[in-house]
């Protein structure tokens, strides 16, 4: 049996996108592939590359840097795991954009060490929808204030949500998740609060992204889809 490539992977979750995106009455450019390269070695990620893939996500601050000092310059990096206030300073003015701020000393330390490398730097805010104590992330009602008060820092751009729903079997259970992050980002977006666009909900990953794309989201992020299983390094 002929092993699938990682640039037929991306190709075939570029299709998923584009069918739900025509049957939303969308435009698939308007949807961003970030490639999850989180474990995985940089050959892999040079062949995501070769293909046209522009970002990746990493979950670790240490194996962004790792992989950002090596990988080409025109790259976008997204910090989409849980971020340690003490770790900011290594990737303020190496990120495109940070998918996961919940709380307001975290936006407070970007904003801190942002204006130290004279950077303005585009954060999401990580929301709970689903409530999962395992999970990271402010709860829905908690939301719109933290946008207000993370709107007047310096150096600092809210330009969204995130959220990481529940692992299900069948991905149209997460549905009302990213119906509601819609919901919650369009709400925000009417208090016209300077400093914030609600241009980006970054929502579904390998098992639910072609759901999360038909309910409106703008940045998926899929793994596991493209570079197959995660090995974990020991």
């Amino acid at each position: 049996m002929e092993e699938i490539t990682i640039q037929e992977n991306i190709k075939a979750v570029e299709n998923i996108i584009a069918t739900e995106c025509q049957k939303a009455g969308r435009k698939p450019e308007d949807v961003t592939l970030i490639a999850v390269s989180k474990t995985k070695p940089v050959e892999m990620l040079m062949e995501a590359y070769e293909y046209g893939c522009r970002d990746f996500g990493e979950n670790k601050v240490q194996e962004l840097l790792d992989k950002y000092e090596v990988m080409p310059k025109d790259i976008r990096w997204h910090m989409i795991g849980h971020l340690q206030r003490n770790k900011v300073k290594y990737i303020v003015d190496k990120v495109a954009l940070i998918h996961s701020v919940d709380s307001l000393r975290l936006a407070e330390e970007i904003s801190k060490e942002a204006i130290k490398k004279n950077v303005c730097v585009n954060i999401l805010i990580e929301v709970n929808v689903a409530n999962e104590e395992t999970k990271f992330g402010i709860t829905c009602e908690e939301a719109k204030h933290l946008v207000q008060d993370i709107a007047k820092l310096p150096n600092i751009c809210v330009k969204g949500l995130m959220t990481i729903a529940p692992f299900v079997e069948n991905a149209e259970k997460n549905r009302p998740i990213f119906s509601k992050l819609k919901k919650i980002s369009v709400d925000i977006m009417d208090e016209n609060i300077d400093n914030i666009t609600m241009e980006i909900l970054s929502m579904g990953m390998t098992g639910d992204y072609a759901v999360a794309v038909s309910e409106g989201a703008t940045c998926v992020r899929v793994g596991t889809g493209i570079f197959g299983v995660r090995q974990y390094m020991p």
